[in-house]
């Protein structure tokens, strides 16, 4: 988004950032690239909506589902405001396109954007929609929200088919974009100092359990039992950290909880191998990074990393597969002549379709075409 964003007004399009609940880190970023960041200050309304993990039995969630529906009674007063707000500041403005990036922004704005008049609303998915398959109230606003929207772009064909399926014929036009990267991804960076015995396999992801953390631990083990200990590096921080971090320890294998980190080009200098083990993924940013870096990549084949990682540009297993992990990451580091290849075709294909210009001239096209589509009508 700030990539976007900070592209378009580059281009000579006035382009606005609307922050619904609180600021963040990019915020200065834009900023510096004269782009506005709007402070709508809508009430928090994320509480209780995060996924339901697989692996809950069913009467847990009846339960959870249960619960939902009760707190959205209070809900729907806070999202009433959310929607006045916008509705106010978008009636002042008057923007040509509204663009909602994120599940509640869409929400939100797909109400306010019709009560305004807005000529053109885009919704973004960029993730699948496994979160949302056994909750019905939530897929009934996505699919009402849906019924006001001119065009959804997803970041990965996955993405887009698994959209379709899920939020059904509500979805008029769907198109695909992949997420950009900066052409400083492609440049080369000086390796973090970071002690180690063996090689270095590097994980950036949020500690969530869909991220699949534990197979990853798993498989430093096998590969600790095999005679190839390696050093794992997790970037990244969230609620599994606690229970990682005993897993770590119970297997005995060396594993570098270093949180959040800014300095992502430096540590992926240092990796011997990029892994992401996910078990659901939309379009993975860390994935992207580690190509244009020219790293080795072993990952699950997952939402839209196949799209990034076949023929030859990374090692795609199983989900929930440690044996699988395991031996790909050995392949990688037993192997120099394949872990070059992999290195040399993912930075390549990186280069020649994810390019931060390329993405933000797609959506001025997409954005071009929905409002001579507008005139037209």
């Amino acid at each position: 988004m700030t990539l976007l964003a900070s592209g378009l007004m580059q281009r000579g399009i006035d382009t606005s950032v609307l922050v619904l609940f609180s600021g963040g880190p990019h915020e200065e970023t834009l900023k510096s690239a004269g782009v506005p960041v709007v402070h709508i200050r809508c009430p928090r309304l994320r509480h209780g909506l995060d996924p339901l993990p697989r692996d809950a039995t069913a009467l847990d969630r009846v339960v959870r589902g249960a619960r939902l529906v009760a707190r959205t009674a209070y809900k729907v007063p806070l999202a009433q405001i959310a929607v006045l707000r916008l509705l106010s500041w978008l009636r002042r403005e008057r923007p040509a396109v509204l663009h909602a990036f994120l599940l509640h922004s869409y929400l939100i704005a797909a109400p306010a954007a019709w009560l305004a008049r807005i000529p053109v609303l885009v919704a973004g998915r960029r993730s699948l929609g496994d979160r949302h398959r056994d909750r019905r109230f939530m897929l009934t606003l996505i699919r009402l929200a849906n019924r006001l929207t001119d065009l959804i772009i997803a970041n990965a064909h996955a993405v887009a088919y698994d959209t379709r399926h899920v939020e059904g014929k509500s979805v008029r036009r769907i198109t695909t974009v992949y997420n950009g990267i900066p052409d400083t991804a492609f440049e080369p960076a000086p390796a973090v100092r970071l002690a180690a015995d063996g090689p270095v396999i590097l994980c950036v992801a949020n500690l969530i359990w869909y991220k699949g953390h534990r197979h990853l631990l798993d498989a430093c083990a096998l590969l600790r039992e095999r005679g190839l200990a390696c050093t794992l590096v997790l970037v990244g921080d969230g609620p599994e950290r606690e229970e990682l971090e005993e897993r770590a320890a119970a297997l005995s294998i060396d594993v570098r909880f270093l949180g959040h980190r800014t300095d992502i080009a430096e540590l992926l200098a240092r990796a011997d191998v990029c892994v992401l083990p996910s078990l659901t993924e939309g379009l993975s940013n860390a994935v992207m990074e580690a190509m244009a870096a020219g790293k080795a990549i072993v990952a699950t084949n997952v939402g839209g990393t196949g799209e990034l990682l076949r023929d030859g540009r990374g090692i795609l297993v199983p989900p929930a597969d440690a044996e699988a992990l395991a031996r790909a990451i050995s392949r990688v580091l037993r192997d120099p002549e394949l872990s070059a290849s992999l290195r040399a075709h993912s930075r390549e294909w990186a280069r020649a379709h994810l390019s931060a210009d390329a993405m933000v001239q797609r959506h001025i096209e997409l954005y071009a075409g929905l409002l001579e589509g507008e005139c037209a009508a």
